[in-house]
């Protein structure tokens, strides 16, 4: 770090907020006030692994909210001595940047098509005509808008005063990210833990992508119940037919047996026996298995290539064939399966899964195979989490990363990890067990589409110009990062990309969370830079949010059991989601979002700050302009007490006799500063805040009126009073710091050298070696808190003055030191004290003005 600009040593006349982010955010840029200093060894150093925020547009109010918690614990540690290593990354590719370059450029990407170095997007985009491009001009249209975005993200974080080292940045897309991706999955291949394997996949026929388990949510989706008849077995009580219900009717050329519970007595007779399909006359088997449910429809079910995922466990613990007919694109497939009739399936091809439903129906009706009409319902459907249309299966080749899904011993593994992890809050851990105690499979990692990072590998072909996959070729790690669509493989040259007996590039991307689940590697420097490595690996702390403990949180946990045998940080905290007024989560797609700016610029950063701080750990927290202007109003009575305390003059460190009420002061602020230190401590900034805020409005309203007239004085009376005062907002500045970094900083350079980001924290030992009774302080408010009362009662000014004020009880001792200073503050006339040993505090004010009517 640089040396800190000498301070101002001046007091404005008129101190104001505005303005006061451009002036500190390009200061500290200056003086280098965040620069993270690689030279302190591990344990003086703090490391922070920041959520890369998606780059696809704009920012909205729930990122500062989550980011302002993150950037409080880093303000807060630096404070603490330590350096702290706080980068910040872009996560830039993926499906949301291909579809926000997509709509924006008006273009489509076509990987059949010949890069074409003189491209230009359309001037004016045609959402329904778009550009065919090639792969090459698509991601160069991407690092093209999101070069543009990250300028504005950039922008936006240092106005809100995130404390991050900019020189430190990096995006999921960039060489360093693209090496360290590809390195991981070169050794997860190496060591057996990534594997390629041809099975069921989700998929959206929308983007044409396979789908992680992780990216799935379940949306209503309206449907209809159909009863179809199956053909029936002879010799038993069903020889007249097997009536089963299903929602997609448009499936039985792809059913492959029927099955039922075990244990139910209805259908027993038939495990063993065959069937007919409706329609296309094809045997299939009845089969037992427990998860089959006796009492949903009729108790029987079709089991087809594939409906749903349980037809996939069905499918695969009872070692059925494959019949698909769903395609990539949604359609039913041109050529019938293996066994089923081309003559009635030719009335299906080709056809939407919706189009082929209706026209099954119909065939049903005329079969006489459909019992009734079908009865509507509404039933929980998977999605791809950015998806508009329900998924598909379908049969496809992809890469996976093993995660405990298929592993028993690495999903105990995996779960002991997260019991290593000192989670904030604590029943955050939950969401993780239940996660990876509930895991289908492993995490598939390949994605069909362009903008990403690519799998680093080619496959050789053999005498046909076929693929092997059994036998991929990895990539060189000296050579990484490679594009295998224009890299040739170690031993091959170009001239044999395609040909017989020459190579193929597998075609694949990395899925995004491939990428950011290394994020605490790319930062650290893993195998680019060892010395950095050392010094900030494993992390301190990993903040995010709590809906993507499933995703980002535990495929880092993965990656960094796999590959380092550690986690990968000591901490997480999580924060909430920001919910509208009508308590829904605020996403872009639900159109609910604020965007941040035009808040930071209306009321301030500091006090959109304060609000975001409030939302406690964990917790989901409703947006609320009502708490930012409490914030402000808490930033501009820091501006104005601070003026009055320091237009007092200046003040001895120490006085020689310290006076009861501000030695009570500070022994009450000396409690506030551990309260506020433990909660940091346990990664509560909220409880921080609400500590050091409570103590303020106090010592504004209460403190301040009681001492104003004694700290204008002379005399030791007033040398004490000025002294607890500058000694109090000195600690009171920097137990704000963390929460409201301009308004402090402001303050801070009027009369205190440097930056008040790099003082020391505060420590009650800072606050005078004679001892204070916090009691003083609180029973003399009481008081004065009753005198105004008295006075606002008789609609008075506060100036009024009072003719006798008598305090008695069990307390009134307290009271007696501090004597002077409430006459003063109250314009009391008489003041009558009376000691009652048993008697709680008992204030009696007679007004003057009441008194002489």
């Amino acid at each position: 770090m640089t040396e800190q600009r000498p301070h101002r040593a001046t007091v404005p006349d008129r101190p104001s907020l505005d303005g006061l982010e451009a002036v500190w955010a390009a200061r500290w840029d200056v003086d280098g006030t965040y620069r993270f200093d690689r030279s302190k060894t591990r344990d003086e150093v703090y490391s922070i692994d920041t959520p890369p925020p998606t780059v696809s547009g704009s920012l909205h109010v729930g990122h500062v909210f989550s980011y302002t918690h993150t950037d409080t614990l880093a303000r807060y540690q630096r404070m603490r001595g330590r350096e702290v290593f706080y980068p910040m990354g872009w996560d830039d590719n993926g499906l949301p940047t291909e579809r926000r370059v997509q709509n924006h450029f008006g273009v489509r990407c076509d990987p059949s098509l010949p890069y074409d170095p003189a491209f230009t997007p359309p001037a004016e985009p045609d959402p329904k005509r778009p550009a065919r491009v090639s792969r090459r001009n698509f991601t160069e249209l991407c690092e093209r808008l999101t070069a543009e975005d990250e300028k504005a993200f950039e922008e936006l974080w240092r106005h809100l005063g995130l404390s991050v080292d900019w020189s430190l940045t990096y995006a999921t897309i960039d060489a360093a990210s693209r090496a360290a991706s590809q390195r991981a999955f070169l050794r997860n291949l190496a060591r057996g833990e990534a594997y390629l394997a041809e099975g069921p996949t989700l998929w959206d026929v929308t983007f044409g992508t396979a789908v992680a388990q992780a990216e799935l949510e379940d949306r209503e989706w309206p449907g209809a119940f159909h009863r179809i008849r199956f053909g029936g077995a002879p010799g038993t009580a069903h020889e007249d037919g097997v009536f089963i219900e299903t929602t997609r009717p448009e499936l039985i050329p792809a059913c492959v047996a029927l099955v039922a519970h075990p244990d139910d007595e209805r259908y027993r007779p038939l495990f063993g026996r065959t069937v007919t399909t409706p329609i296309f006359g094809v045997p299939v088997p009845v089969v037992a298995h427990r998860l089959a449910e006796p009492g949903k429809g009729s108790g029987i079910a079709m089991i087809c290539t594939f409906g749903d995922v349980t037809d996939v466990v069905w499918w695969r613990e009872l070692d059925l064939p494959t019949r698909p007919v769903i395609g990539w694109d949604g359609r039913l497939l041109p050529e019938p399966p293996d066994g089923v009739p081309a003559g009635p399936y030719a009335e299906l091809a080709g056809k939407t899964a919706h189009s082929a439903r209706e026209r099954v129906v119909q065939m049903l009706r005329e079969s006489g195979d459909l019992d009734g009409e079908p009865r509507k319902i509404s039933r929980p459907v998977k999605f791809y989490e950015k998806g508009d249309r329900p998924l598909e299966i379908v049969t496809t080749r992809q890469w996976y990363i093993r995660n405990g899904g298929r592993d028993a011993a690495l999903r105990e593994a995996l779960v002991e990890r997260g019991r290593e992890l000192e989670w904030h809050p604590p029943h955050m851990r939950v969401r993780y067990e239940n996660w990876v105690q509930g895991l289908a499979g492993d995490w598939l990692i390949s994605r069909q589409r362009f903008f990403g990072v690519p799998i680093p590998v080619w496959y050789p072909l053999d005498s046909e110009g076929r693929p092997i996959h059994e036998s991929p070729i990895a990539a060189d790690e000296r050579s990484l990062p490679v594009d295998p669509a224009s890299d040739a493989p170690p031993g091959y040259a170009e001239e044999q990309r395609g040909k017989p007996f020459g190579f193929a590039a597998d075609p694949d991307v990395m899925d995004t969370w491939a990428t950011s689940s290394l994020s605490p590697q790319t930062v650290s420097g893993w195998e680019r830079d060892a010395d950095l490595f050392a010094r900030v690996f494993p992390m301190d702390l990993r903040p995010q949010a709590h809906e993507i403990i499933r995703t980002w949180l535990f495929a880092s946990v993965v990656r960094a059991h796999l590959e380092n045998g550690v986690l990968p940080w000591r901490h997480a905290a999580i924060s909430g989601w920001i919910l509208d007024p009508d308590r829904k989560k605020m996403s872009k797609s639900k159109g609910n979002v604020v965007t941040p700016m035009a808040l930071l610029q209306e009321y301030g950063s500091d006090a959109v700050r304060y609000w975001a701080a409030g939302g406690r750990p964990g917790t989901d927290t409703a947006f609320d302009t009502g708490q930012i202007k409490v914030g402000r109003r808490l930033a501009i009575k820091i501006l104005n007490a601070s003026k009055f305390v320091l237009g007092l003059g200046e003040a001895p460190a120490e006085p020689r006799e310290r006076h009861a009420l501000d030695a009570s002061m500070l022994a009450r602020l000396a409690a506030v500063t551990e309260e506020a230190t433990a909660a940091f401590e346990a990664y509560d900034y909220t409880r921080a805040l609400e500590a050091a805020e409570r103590f303020f409005w106090e010592f504004c309203d209460d403190y301040l009126e009681l001492v104003k007239a004694r700290a204008y004085g002379d005399d030791e009376g007033a040398a004490s009073a000025r002294a607890a005062l500058r000694t109090a907002l000195d600690v009171l500045l920097r137990l704000f710091a963390p929460f409201l970094p301009f308004v402090t900083e402001e303050v801070w350079s009027w009369w205190r050298p440097g930056s008040v980001h790099r003082a020391g924290w505060p420590s009650p030992a800072e606050l005078g070696t004679l001892p204070g009774d916090p009691g003083v302080l609180a029973t003399v408010s009481e008081v004065l808190r009753e005198v105004r009362k008295a006075k606002s009662s008789a609609r008075l000014s506060m100036r009024a003055e009072v003719a006798r004020l008598s305090v008695a009880g069990a307390s009134v001792a307290l009271v007696r030191p501090a004597q002077d200073d409430l006459c003063a503050a109250g314009a009391v006339e008489e003041f009558v004290l009376r000691h009652d040993e048993d008697g709680d505090l008992r204030v009696e004010v007679t007004l003057a003005q009441a008194a002489s009517a």
